[in-house]
């Protein structure tokens, strides 16, 4: 198994979390963005879209990181615990996966990319959806839940995890959201959670 990644990406942090959580062995491959090596064809040609991550394994090429996470959890977690088969549960996991990359990215993600990697966008409108993310849901979803969903951490708290984590990276500090720290808190101490690493120390 390989997995195509870069330690600064949060996408990429997803499926690398859940692997290191659940011990499966995979070759961590490194793909250099700063130099465009996602935009050349070896690479367009395991993801037309030159994007990161990306998982080969048992001759299947897999892309997003959210699919890569639903495969995994289906493949490898024989407890069924990070993506119960239970509709109501499915569902609610379903609503986050899709906050990560929606909400989440053009949040808490476009902050971080504009600041750390320069890239041109509207700073003050990914500020105010960001601001507005924390406010009005995880904010008051954490304040009465320890996770997004059920009473255990599933891959919802995974996909949301890396961004948030990593806000400050793009100015935005989370000192006025006390649940939504003490929940990055709780994911950091899972089992063999890996650190996603921090921009400075690279």
């Amino acid at each position: 198994m390989k997995l195509y990644g870069h330690p600064l990406s949060g996408h990429a942090h997803r499926p690398r979390a859940l692997l290191r959580i659940l011990g499966v062995p995979f070759e961590e491959v490194v793909v250099d963005l700063k130099s465009g090596e996602h935009k050349r064809p070896a690479f367009l040609a395991l993801n037309p879209l030159g994007q990161v991550p990306v998982l080969e394994h048992d001759g299947r090429v897999l892309r997003d990181s959210t699919a890569i996470l639903v495969y995994l959890a289906r493949t490898f977690d024989e407890s069924g615990e990070w993506l119960p088969e239970e509709p109501a549960a499915s569902a609610a996991i379903q609503q986050w996966l899709s906050a990560a990359v929606l909400e989440i990215r053009e949040g808490p993600f476009a902050l971080r990319l504009h600041r750390l990697f320069g890239a041109e966008l509207d700073y003050g409108k990914a500020w105010r959806r960001t601001e507005s993310l924390f406010n009005t849901l995880f904010e008051p979803h954490l304040e009465s839940s320890r996770w997004l969903v059920g009473d255990r951490p599933t891959v919802a708290d995974l996909a949301c995890y890396g961004y948030i984590a990593r806000a400050h990276e793009g100015d935005f500090s989370l000192e006025a959201y006390p649940h939504l720290r003490a929940w990055l808190g709780r994911v950091e101490a899972i089992d063999n959670f890996p650190a996603m690493p921090k921009a400075a120390d690279l």
